[in-house]
Order: C-alpha cells, then sequence, then structure tokens
C-alpha cells in the first residue's frame, strides 16, 4: 500500500530531531559544568591553592585523605616547594587544609566533568543516537578534555620548581585558553544541532564583520587576562582609566627582547588588557546600534544586543577588581563572566551565519 510506505518517515524525522536536541541538551550541560570548573580554577588560583596537592593520581585522586596519617604525608610533601617555605611557612596543618580542599574540589570537578561526557557519550553512541556526521566532533571534543586535564598537570608541576611560588604565566594561558576552547566548541556544536540553519532577515556585512571583530577583540582580552592574572599585574596601578596619571605608563616596553613585555612586563599586560577591552566595548557597542537600526526585533537582534551587555558588564566587572586590588570573590567572578562573554560572541556569530546559497544559484 503506497500510503502506508510514506507513513513512517514523518516519525522517523521527528525520531531524528529528539535525538539532536537530546544530544544538545547533554553538550550545553556538560558545558555549563565548564564554565563552573573555570569559576572554581579562578578561586584556586586567586587563593594561592593550586599548588597544595603534588601528586597527579587521575583514578586514586578521586578520594580525599580520610587518615592523620595521610594528611601528614599530603602536608609533608608540600612543606618541600618553594610556595610553602616562601609564602605560607608554618601554617601549620590547618591551614594546608584550607588550600587543601579548594584544589580537591577543583580536580574532582574536573573528574565530574569526564564521567559526564564519557557517560552521555556512550550513551548516544550505544543507542545509534548520535547524529550523522558528529562522531569524530564528539570524540574531538573527548581527546579535547583528557589533553586539558593533561596540560592541568603540567601547569601545576611548573610551580614545583626550586625558583617559583607559583604556576608559569605561559603554561596557565596555555590551560585556560584550552577550556575556553573546550566550551567554544561544546556550545557551537550544541547550537547547530539546535539550529542547523540560519533563519531569520538578510544581515548587513557590516554587521557580521564588526561581531567577528569583536569576538576576536574579546578572545584576545581573555588571553591578555591570562597573563595579568599569571603575573599578578592586577595588583599593581589600581587606577583607572589612567595608570599612575599616564595614559601610557612608564616602562611600557623595557624588557628584551621586546616580546617579554607582552606576556612579563607589568605595565605593558595590564596596559594591554585595559586596550582591548576598551576597543572589545566600543566594537560591541557599535554592533548593537547598527543592529537596532537594521534589525527587526527577533533572535539575531537579541543576540548581537545580548553581546554588548556581556561585555558591558565585564567591563565593569573589570575595572571594578581592579579598583579593589582584586579580592578573590570579585576576581573570580570577573574569570567567571568571561565565559559569558564568550557564550555570548558564540550566540551571536552562530546567529549571524549567511544562508547557503539557493538550490541551483551556481
Amino acid at each position: 500500500m503506497p500510503f502506508d510506505s510514506r507513513v513512517p518517515a514523518a516519525p522517523a524525522a521527528e525520531g531524528s530531531a529528539a535525538h539532536h536536541r537530546a544530544v544538545a541538551r547533554w553538550l550545553l550541560f556538560v558545558a555549563g559544568l565548564v564554565w563552573i570548573m573555570v569559576a572554581i580554577g579562578g578561586a584556586t588560583r586567586l587563593t594561592g591553592s593550586g599548588l597544595s596537592i603534588m601528586e597527579w593520581a587521575p583514578i586514586t585522586g578521586m578520594l580525599p585523605p580520610v587518615s592523620d596519617a595521610e594528611w601528614n604525608r599530603l602536608y609533608d610533601l608540600y612543606r618541600t616547594i618553594p610556595q610553602y617555605q616562601l609564602v605560607n611557612q608554618g601554617f601549620g596543618l590547618e591551614g594546608f587544609k584550607q588550600i587543601f580542599w579548594l584544589e580537591w574540589i577543583h580536580r574532582f570537578w574536573g573528574r565530574l566533568i569526564g564521567i559526564a561526557y564519557v557517560a552521555g557519550l556512550a550513551w548516544f553512541w550505544l543507542r545509534g543516537q548520535v547524529p550523522a556526521g558528529y562522531r569524530g566532533r564528539l570524540l574531538l571534543l573527548l581527546a579535547l578534555g583528557g589533553l586539558q586535564g593533561a596540560v592541568g598537570w603540567f601547569m601545576v608541576a611548573s610551580g614545583f620548581d626550586a625558583d617559583r611560588t607559583a604556576v608559569s604565566p605561559y603554561r596557565l594561558v596555555i590551560h585556560l585558553s584550552l577550556a575556553f576552547l573546550l566550551f567554544g566548541v561544546l556550545v557551537w556544536t550544541a547550537m547547530t544541532l539546535l539550529r542547523p540553519r540560519p533563519e531569520g532577515a538578510p544581515v548587513p556585512p557590516a554587521l557580521r564583520r564588526l561581531v567577528h571583530a569583536a569576538a576576536g577583540l574579546a578572545v584576545l582580552a581573555m588571553l591578555a587576562g591570562g597573563f595579568v592574572a599569571g603575573i599578578r599585574a592586577g595588583f599593581d596601578y589600581n587606577t583607572f582609566p589612567l595608570m599612575e596619571g599616564r595614559l601610557l605608563p612608564r616602562g611600557y616596553w623595557v624588557l628584551d627582547p621586546g616580546w617579554k613585555n607582552l606576556t612579563a612586563n607589568i605595565p605593558a599586560v595590564q596596559f594591554n588588557h585595559r586596550l582591548l577591552a576598551t576597543a572589545t566595548l566600543i566594537v560591541a557597542g557599535w554592533a548593537a546600534v547598527l543592529a537596532f537600526r537594521a534589525l527587526p526585533r527577533g533572535r539575531v537582534r537579541g543576540a548581537v544586543t545580548g553581546l554588548a551587555i556581556a561585555v558591558a558588564l565585564q567591563y565593569a566587572l573589570g575595572v571594578a577588581t581592579l579598583l579593589a586590588v582584586v579580592p578573590p570573590w570579585l576576581g573570580t567572578l570577573h574569570q567567571s563572566v568571561a565565559v559569558l562573554v564568550l557564550t555570548g560572541a558564540l550566540l551571536a556569530i552562530h546567529a549571524l551565519r549567511q544562508p547557503p546559497p539557493p538550490a541551483g544559484s551556481g
């Protein structure tokens, strides 16, 4: 019967769409866990807790110390590194426990992300519900997650060197960049599953260029912020908008070779972060104005406006963090809202995608 043979087509399409939505929700859930991980990482760094665990034990490390003997063993290990000898000497076992627990939570949360991702991937894979063309990307995300864990330990290990009381700022920036990349691929993949085709009115090319520029500047500002955190540059020049009464601070370009000023010179690193953040704010704001003028009310205009609002919020938090001389709670919030800016950029770029040319047009 011809009619009967065509009936399953609609349910099959509906089932495929349902699988897409289910996979997208799982990916967004994992992305939310990564966002929390970034926040915990910021708190760990700002409280000096990241070097308190000197062993990389991916499996056994899931369980915290439960005996006095184990606590003392770990404390004795910590007392061998420069951070204890130069910063925390004599703060006792109770003081060690305070920094230990935050780092343990940070690592436990990373393991939780891995479990949530592997379990979800296995569930959809074994049930044959992974959307066509997405297996490679989902495996890439798994590899990125494993790489992030390894880079995290690579970063922490740099803090055990004889001349350090903190981790290498270069390794810190690599670790933070990978977290942003992992979050970005998770969110982009989920959005593409939910909205595979561009929607809405035609978008002026100038608006698309502005949004892409704002997103690029935001990423550069985040990387510059990583170096601000890595060399603790936020504890100097705690005035705004001038730095010791000058727009361009003294000593901006004093290191040799010159490129080191971009990563290791406190006046230059902080100034560059301010400059990139200000440029991001201006371009994102300009994009929002253009969107209001050129686009009707809807998802596309809302996404561009949301990006501008996120950037403005992050800018205000950055200034507040600087003026307050980087209290841990405010610094953690500032790092967390950076992920909101990244989310806003992804949503805006995704909404502004160009539709494919009409069939037969070429």
